[in-house]
Order: C-alpha cells, then structure tokens, then sequence
C-alpha cells in the first residue's frame, strides 16, 4: 500500500474514500477495512487518525456540510438580485447537481434516516449542518418577505425550516425514483405557490 510524507493525505484519502462508499453503501454496510482498501491505506492506519468509525463518519458529514456551505456561496456568485429569483436559482443548480450525481441523495439525510437515533455524535454534526442551512436560506426569504415576494404572515425561520423539510423528503423519493422530478416540483410548489404572498 502506498505511503507519504505528507502527513493530510492518509486522513484525505480516508475521507475521499468514506465518502463515496457511505453514500453508494450507507454507514451500517461500509466497514472499516472497506474504507481503508478504497483509500489505499494499511488498516491500522485509520485509527492512527480516527478515534472510531463513529467519529469518522460525523467528520465526513461535518467536511460534506462544508462542501454544501461553499457551494450555496458560489451559487449566490451569480444569483439574480431579486431573493426569490436567488433562492431558485440556488436549488436550480442543487438539482443540476443530483442529476449529475446519478440521484444519489443527500449525505445528511442518508445518514440521518441511519444513524440518527445510534450515534449521538453524528446526530449532532447532523443538527449543526441542518441548522446552518436553514439560517442562510432564512437570511435570503427574509430579503423576500422586505422585497414583497414571499408571505410575511409566517416568520422566515419557520419557512425556511419547512422548505428544507420538504427538499430532503423530496430528495428521498428522488432515490426512490431515480429522477429529479420530485426536487423540481417541491421548489416550484414553495416558490410559486405555498410561499407566495
């Protein structure tokens, strides 16, 4: 197996690899010496760097949570003005994003239908990434609600909440069904309909 001299590339080959079999196998099908033969790493190398494969998995959720941070940013980059128009060009491009991906879903939902209720410590990498997501769609409803083309009878924490809500059930039927349709059709319902003023 090949070694190096620099010591973030075990744990960035850990990660990669981690990754792309948590999210084609789930968490309970990967094991550790799975994840290790993906990497190209000697197994005992992987708790040389993880304490467990619990603390593994909450840090490739942490590391995809700041994936998804980076790329909303980069969306906003060339997002209309108006909030609105920001909003459906963002999850516009997220759909792009799961097309391309073969409709594999979300890591966050996949590992929250999963380990949620086993691991304390993923639940709450899960609950701060959620959190964070909701909080910067907020921030852009709210501009809507003050630019007049989104309902302020309900606050924007409350909606933004219920939209992601919506965006991960939808993204599990996209699983299911193996197509984006279920995405397309939840942004166009909250944006053009449940949202509207």
């Amino acid at each position: 197996m090949a070694r190096t001299a620099d010591k973030t590339d075990i744990p960035r080959r850990l990660t990669e690899a981690g990754y792309q079999l948590f999210t084609r196998c789930g968490y309970h099908a990967t094991g550790i010496q799975q994840i290790t033969d993906q990497a190209g790493v000697p197994k005992g190398s992987f708790y040389n760097h993880f304490d467990s494969k619990d603390a593994f998995a909450a840090a490739i959720i942490a590391h995809y949570a700041q994936w998804v941070d980076e790329s909303w940013e980069r969306c906003l980059q060339d997002a209309p003005a108006p909030a609105v128009d920001a909003v459906r060009h963002v999850f516009t491009r997220f759909i792009a994003h799961h097309e391309q991906q073969g409709c594999q879903g979300c890591l966050v939902g996949n590992f929250a239908a999963e380990v949620a209720e086993t691991s304390a410590l993923c639940c709450g990498v899960l609950n701060t990434a959620l959190a964070g997501w909701r909080t910067r769609l907020a921030e852009l409803l709210r501009r809507a609600q003050a630019e007049g083309s989104v309902r302020s009878d309900v606050d924007a924490d409350t909606l933004a909440t219920f939209f992601w809500d919506a965006w991960e059930g939808a993204l599990l039927r996209m699983k299911i069904e193996h197509h984006t349709q279920a995405l397309k059709d939840t942004v166009a319902l909250m944006l053009d309909h449940l949202l509207r003023p």
